[in-house]
């Protein structure tokens, strides 16, 4: 049992990534009515994440360390960032983020409600037709990194940061995620998803 949990999460065995991108393609089929073109110029004019969401959540950066990635799994972030995008496209498919606001850190819900959340995703919910095909395509796939995963050292906890793509088809999914580290979990601090060339 231990084995073919480790196959599914950290082997190259895909059932897990297949099952959630079917998943993703169920609800898509069974709850989308959106027969409107999607543009993709459009989607690639904003951040569409909280504006301020490039900053620090911690404040200063003076109690930040240097970036580390010697301590960071890749087999664990590489999961970590496939169920924030899943999480992402279900809030996507289904108008409801309260599963994806859940999962994030006491910091961004301070700043942000699940409204704002869904607001400036506004785009995406209105062109779910054309974007769910791609986002379930890509959490079929492991994500490339292009900058990261990095640690940090915040007070007495550990920050990471991520940077990368997916390389769908006709254009990549690219993201920008930062978690914190508390009680085991990693808790969503920082979400940016484009979908561009």
């Amino acid at each position: 049992m231990k084995s073919l949990i480790n196959s599914l999460f950290f082997g190259r065995d895909n059932r897990l990534s297949g099952g959630l991108a079917l998943m993703v393609v169920a609800l898509v089929v069974l709850g989308c009515t959106c027969n409107k073109g999607f543009d993709f110029g459009n989607t690639t004019s904003s951040s569409n994440s909280p504006s301020n969401s490039k900053g620090s959540v911690f404040g200063d950066d003076k109690d930040k360390t240097d970036g580390d990635s010697s301590d960071v799994d890749d087999n664990l972030t590489k999961a970590t960032i496939k169920a924030t995008t899943a999480e992402f496209a279900s809030a996507i498919s289904t108008g409801d983020f309260s599963d994806l606001y859940n999962g994030t850190a006491t910091e961004f819900r301070s700043q942000y409600t699940e409204e704002q959340l869904k607001s400036e995703f506004s785009d995406f919910i209105r062109q779910k037709s054309s974007v769910l095909p791609v986002l379930s395509t890509a959490i079929a796939m492991d994500p490339e990194f292009t900058d990261g995963p990095t640690t940090r050292t915040v007070g007495s906890e550990t920050v990471m940061s991520v940077s990368g793509k997916y390389a769908t088809r006709p254009m990549p999914v690219t993201f920008k995620y930062e978690y914190v580290k508390r009680e085991s979990k990693w808790w969503l601090l920082k979400l940016e998803i484009y979908l561009r060339k």
